[in-house]
């Protein structure tokens, strides 16, 4: 694949991974990332009910919910996303996002790559 060209994914292109230093059901599924020499990471996100993780950001992270609802708090308050509904979390924010009863499916695109931002 390459960054430079159109490419279009769905949720079945997906292979789901435990989110790194989560113990809960909570998966990524990276489609696009630094193995592929774009500047972003884009995938998707899979929250079982009632799922809660607590990050502090160290990338740019814009989550669209496609499935269930998400909340999102920081030290400012609490936003919740659902379905068509797009949540902007910046760098440095920490921030604890957290499933509702239906759990979630989202997609994601970060900045820079997450993987590459952990690992630092």
């Amino acid at each position: 694949m390459s960054p430079q060209s159109v490419q279009k994914f769905s949720i079945a292109d997906a292979a789901f991974e435990r989110s790194p230093g989560q113990e809960g059901d909570v998966f990524a599924a990276n489609l696009l990332d630094e193995r592929h020499g774009g500047p972003i990471s884009v995938g998707y996100g899979r929250y079982g009910p009632d799922q809660s993780i607590r990050e502090s950001l160290a990338v740019v992270d814009v989550m669209v919910v496609l499935e269930g609802r998400v909340s999102v708090s920081t030290d400012a308050g609490t936003v919740t996303g659902g379905p068509g509904e797009i949540v902007y979390m910046p760098k440095g924010a920490a921030v604890t996002i957290r499933s509702h009863e239906e759990g979630a499916i989202t997609a994601y695109v970060t900045f820079p790559h997450w993987r590459e931002a952990l690992a630092t």
